[in-house]
């Protein structure tokens, strides 16, 4: 491919390249070039958020290019202060290496294997080995006054919160890491620019050509406000049940809807077109549908597109209006994807979704029999006080077995399984324990 076709492809969706004059001259070399993405697995789940990136690195790979996934097992012992008003809790690399697993194996879900694209890697294979001494050579090519220039360490600074001389050292391990791996590009969020410039200025001085930096937006979560995180539990999931994939993407909210189209290789002026046609409620159908489909799959497919879309059965054109998919040509995929949505139409509608999990209740919570309704929410899981509760009644935002809880003094009998209720989407069967 040319290169600025190539370029072209990569550039799409990007926050920033640095640079793309630099980028065009790689891919001009006809090399196969060498692409790091680096992750300290604090967490062992994957949810969209890293997708924006993985998908990015899979376009480098379906150009011929090779991937390296760098597991920072070494730095996650660090623990990365990127974005971070406080110290994070370090790892062990024990932690680091079980939550590594889980990881990569989502990750596989995105990235391709074969050897000539793919190559996994732990940074404790060589920061582990280094001296004092390498460590205090490295330490030297960066200032106190350099590092301070870093928003989260000057707020910091600045408001007198700890910063840890082991934090000074993370950005310098982990651009130690782009040395040791010869990277000629690495990708990243926009949150990682300065560790990944970093990068570029430990390979300068080591004799390296620099490596050009692909900075991805970090993808906004269900909330509408932070960004996509299970600690917030604002996530959609990367292995997500198809049914609860289709339920969170509809929950997406209207004013963040275009970001996630960062997820899809639908073109803007397709988007711009679906939402016309079909409103927010229309381009939120098709973005489930798509995305819905893709990750219901051991591999998503390399071009999340209207092909892709309308190999399904549906129409881009009719802007998810077209409930029945026709003549799909996965109809298992296909029937999976209808599947999902006629469940959330469902409960939309006031249904009551098949798979509620279930609660049980200890009988000594109970009263002559009975426990007050604002309790047993409250131990069902779906508010986190009694207070909490009262409040969502008198809101009418609690309801069991469908029928709205009407008064926060009922007391409820729990001589049958019940379903607990909260908004539109959240269920809860609550038992009587033996």
């Amino acid at each position: 491919m040319e290169p600025d076709a190539a370029l072209k492809i990569i550039a799409r969706g990007t926050e920033e390249i640095i640079t793309p004059a630099d980028l065009k001259s790689k891919l001009a070399s006809g090399r196969k070039l060498r692409v790091k993405l680096g992750v300290d697995p604090t967490r062992p789940d994957l949810h969209l958020g890293h997708a924006v990136v993985l998908r990015k690195m899979r376009q480098f790979q379906e150009l011929g290019h090779k991937v390296i996934l760098l597991i920072g097992d070494f730095t996650g012992m660090i623990g990365d202060p990127s974005g971070r008003s406080k110290t994070r809790p370090p790892l062990t690399l024990e932690e680091t290496r079980a939550n590594a697993q889980s990881y990569v194996e989502q990750a596989r879900k995105i990235l391709r294997q074969e050897p000539d694209v793919f190559e996994l890697r732990y940074n404790s294979e060589w920061l582990e080995k280094l001296s004092f001494k390498d460590v205090i050579r490295i330490a030297a090519q960066m200032t106190v006054a350099q590092m301070l220039e870093r928003e989260d360490f000057k707020k910091r600074y600045s408001g007198g919160v700890p910063i840890g001389i082991h934090e000074f050292l993370y950005p310098l391990a982990q651009g130690y890491d782009s040395v040791a791996l010869e990277a000629d590009v690495e990708m990243g969020g926009t949150d990682q620019k300065f560790n990944l410039l970093v990068g570029r200025d430990l390979q300068k001085y080591f004799g390296q050509e620099p490596q050009v930096l692909v900075l991805m937006p970090l993808l906004v979560g269900l909330d509408g406000v932070e960004k996509m995180s299970k600690s917030l539990d604002n996530y959609v999931g990367v292995s997500e049940e198809p049914a609860v994939m289709f339920k969170k993407l509809m929950r997406v909210p209207d004013a963040v809807l275009a970001d996630f189209r960062l997820l899809t290789d639908l073109e803007p002026a397709e988007v711009e077109e679906l939402v016309a046609a079909g409103g927010m409620v229309g381009a939120h159908r098709v973005l489930a549908r798509l995305l819905t489909a893709a990750y219901a799959l051991e591999v998503i497919p390399a071009w999340l597109n209207r092909e892709f879309y309308e190999s399904l059965g549906y129409r881009l054109a009719e802007a998810g209006r077209d409930r029945q998919p026709q003549a799909p040509q996965n109809p298992e995929l296909a029937g999976l994807v209808a599947q999902a949505e006629a469940r959330y139409d469902e409960v939309a509608k006031g249904g009551i979704p098949d798979d509620v999990p279930t609660v049980t209740i200890d009988p000594a919570e109970l009263k002559d029999g009975k426990i007050w309704v604002a309790r047993l929410f409250t131990l069902a899981g779906l508010t986190k006080s009694n207070g909490e509760a009262r409040r969502l009644i008198k809101n009418r935002g609690l309801r069991i077995d469908g029928e709205v809880v009407s008064s926060a003094d009922l007391e409820v009998e729990l001589d049958r399984p019940l379903v607990l209720q909260r908004g539109k989407d959240r269920f809860v069967r609550v038992v009587l324990g033996g």
